[in-house]
């Protein structure tokens, strides 16, 4: 299904702080059987999500690129990983991280909203939204601020807090 950015921007409005709330609320109690529904529930969320109608995450986010990831696309753009690093990134020193120097990602085809590097990305974004990446509750912190910026990331969340997560069996 195709997402209409604008639209999505008002809902965040709306309900991003009450979604955050909802979300410390499963971390503090650590429901039962929660990583089987969050992988039931994302079935349907990619079902009804089309990444490359939206791709906000490369317009608004940046990943965090890891050496390997530095190496990798440095290679497969006929670059030295400190040529890569010089011309397309900046070390975050507060996080410790290689991140992009800005934003819309600059291998975004904004036409198309497609990766020029999808084939060797950084790992951050092959994982994203990271609904799966350890257990849902170790990477709250992570969909707190996703469900800011990626419309899937808010659906889940949204079809979280619509069922009874704390009292499944």
């Amino acid at each position: 299904m195709q997402v209409n950015l604008r639209s999505f921007k008002q809902k965040v409005k709306l309900n991003a702080k009450q979604f955050r709330s909802f979300l410390t609320k499963i971390k503090n109690k650590n429901p039962k059987k929660l990583d089987h529904t969050v992988a039931n529930l994302s079935t349907e969320v990619w079902a009804e999500v089309d990444c490359l109608s939206c791709a906000n995450c490369c317009k608004s986010m940046s990943p965090t690129f890891t050496t390997k990831d530095v190496k990798r696309i440095a290679a497969y753009l006929e670059m030295k990983p400190a040529e890569f690093k010089s011309t397309w990134l900046e070390y975050d020193k507060k996080d410790k991280d290689w991140v992009n120097v800005s934003k819309p990602c600059q291998f975004l085809n904004l036409s198309s909203n497609m990766c020029s590097i999808y084939e060797v990305r950084p790992a951050d974004c092959a994982g994203f939204p990271h609904f799966t990446k350890k257990k849902f509750t170790e990477y709250i912190h992570v969909h707190k601020q996703n469900v800011e910026y990626c419309p899937a990331t808010y659906k889940l969340v949204e079809k979280m807090s619509k069922i009874d997560v704390f009292n499944k069996k």
